[in-house]
């Protein structure tokens, strides 16, 4: 059951709390009615550090879920627009689910430098900034020997073409 507004969508069915499972976040794409589009990447769940508890010294944690369900991206222009034209006039989509933060930064520049989002003016994206290395993308080997195998069938069919 969806219990928010204009749900993200997930391979087609609305994406819910109880879809988040062990995925720390998520790489979506919205999509404006004129086309415009926005990449970006977003975690699903935040430690809170509250206060000791009374006669004890150690602040206690407590993981809570984020604003993901009513975020709607980091670019101010798309922001103002979702303010001006409503929630409804964006369709959000998830991407990729993202088990490590070092995986779900790789998967955002991924998406965002295959998209040219940079030079394409269909794309609310201004900046791309990314810090990641060798050993937070480990989980990811599978998943770049398989794009890489498709990127080269792609090539070869290109050049028979």
């Amino acid at each position: 059951m969806v219990d928010y507004e204009n749900p993200w969508m997930f391979n087609g069915k609305p994406f819910t709390s109880m879809d988040i499972g062990d995925n720390i976040g998520f790489v979506y794409i919205i999509e404006d009615v004129h086309g415009k589009k926005y990449i970006g990447k977003k975690i699903l769940m935040s430690k809170r550090r509250l206060p000791p508890l009374k006669g004890k010294t150690r602040r206690r944690t407590k993981i809570v879920e984020s604003d993901w369900k009513k975020y709607y991206g980091s670019s101010e222009v798309l922001n103002e627009n979702v303010a001006q034209y409503g929630v409804n006039s964006f369709q959000r989509t998830v991407l990729h689910l993202c088990k490590k933060k070092g995986e779900m930064s790789y998967l955002e520049l991924h998406e965002q430098i295959t998209r040219n989002v940079l030079f394409d003016d269909a794309y609310y994206n201004g900046i791309v900034q990314v810090k990641i290395h060798r050993s937070h993308v480990q989980g990811l080997k599978e998943w770049a020997l398989q794009t890489n195998k498709q990127q080269e069938s792609f090539s070869r069919i290109e050049n028979i073409i």
